[in-house]
């Protein structure tokens, strides 16, 4: 309430505005929204501390999972707000939404006996998010509802994620009705992000990181903070416009500027060094396969010199794979490779908007209509048996 008032007053001269989300967490910006919201926190098998968002339906709603990418955090879920994000449009149509955090993410980051200071802590990839995570978060979900996990929505890494998890754990898989991946990063040798040109400058960054981060992928409250400064040095944001169009795809038309402080509040919100390490060898591999330590230790932990590729053909659960033209990350190439790869795969869905990118499919202005829309279309089962044909 004291925010409230100041920002109601003078005190701003230039008139900017203030968008009350950019100083909130997650369950804070879904009260503030007007939603009923619950906190879980899950332990995986390998001790670590996840914590799980959760919109509440009534007893008879079926249960959703939405899970986060790359140095994101169950916020993405929420950011676009009320009428708009996939959370509050699950939730307004009756549906149990729980929103995933990963570890070592500012809602993951504690473990049972280990210290975040620690550099055995940050040992761990998407390969872990995939064994230990997700069959931790859907176990709980299931138990909780006794009743299996009807949707599992990824985006990007959690898109890889359930893949892992569905190799590895096909147990759990099986306990989950539909999955839908949009802008599904397992393949990525397609990629036109110029983010590829830091890649062979991979261990100068894992030396930074254990130098000065104890293997933590930079420190998101301090990379937070810097792009803050940058950001506010010009009022119109246009850099960090610009930046994020060069990376993800340029698409300012379905850019709303005001989110910007919001994305900087919840964005990056931490990983490992180790996870960033996974997606380069993945592009420079072209082949979706587990971490690639070396030679010696690779004989010691996989009994082969080469690290073994994921089984995509154990993922028997119905997926639908959505993606996008102007997706830097996740190209179209890669996303019908991935198609070819798996066994039973009822929808590919091309985004109808020659400019959608990367983010786009959490920030886009236009994403309830251009992608929530197909998405209610699938998890309600309508038209499945004519849903586009896959290329």
């Amino acid at each position: 309430m004291l925010i409230r008032r100041i920002t109601g007053t003078n005190w701003n001269p230039s008139n900017i505005e203030f968008h009350f989300d950019s100083i909130l967490g997650t369950p804070e910006m879904i009260r503030e929204a007007g939603y009923p919201v619950e906190t879980h926190v899950i332990t995986t098998e390998d001790g670590y501390l996840l914590t799980l968002h959760r919109i509440p339906g009534g007893n008879d709603s079926l249960p959703v999972l939405l899970q986060h990418g790359f140095l994101s955090s169950s916020a993405d879920w929420v950011i676009l707000g009320r009428g708009k994000a996939l959370a509050y449009l699950l939730a307004d149509q009756g549906y149990d939404v729980w929103l995933g955090n990963f570890r070592g993410n500012i809602y993951s980051k504690a473990h049972i006996s280990l210290s975040s200071s620690n550099s055995t802590f940050w040992d761990f990839s998407f390969h872990e998010m995939g064994i230990y995570d997700l069959p931790a978060m859907i176990t709980f979900i299931t138990n909780k509802k006794s009743q299996p996990l009807h949707t599992y929505i990824g985006h990007s890494m959690g898109a890889i994620s359930f893949f892992i998890m569905a190799s590895e754990r096909p147990e759990i898989a099986r306990m989950v009705q539909m999955m839908i991946g949009l802008s599904p990063a397992v393949f990525l040798n397609h990629m036109k992000s110029p983010i590829q040109y830091f890649f062979p400058f991979r261990r100068e960054l894992k030396i930074v990181a254990q130098l000065f981060f104890h293997d933590e992928f930079l420190r998101s409250d301090f990379l937070r903070f810097f792009l803050k400064i940058i950001c506010d040095q010009n009022i119109t944001g246009e850099f960090c416009i610009n930046l994020i169009s060069i990376i993800n795809g340029d698409d300012r038309e379905q850019f709303n500027n005001t989110l910007m402080p919001v994305i900087l509040n919840h964005f990056p919100s931490g990983t490992s060094i180790k996870t960033l390490l996974h997606l380069i060898q993945t592009f420079e591999s072209g082949k979706f396969r587990k971490y690639d330590h070396d030679r010696v230790k690779n004989l010691l932990i996989y009994n082969s010199m080469e690290p073994p590729n994921y089984n995509l053909s154990n993922t028997t659960v119905p997926i639908a794979l959505f993606y996008a033209n102007n997706d830097l990350f996740v190209s179209i190439e890669d996303v019908e490779r991935l198609y070819h790869s798996l066994p039973n795969v009822v929808d590919m869905y091309e985004v109808p908007w020659s400019k959608f990118n990367h983010v786009d499919f959490l920030c886009a202005k236009d994403a309830p209509k251009l992608v929530y829309d197909r998405i209610f279309q699938i998890i309600r089962g309508e038209n499945l048996n004519n849903v586009t044909s896959v290329k």
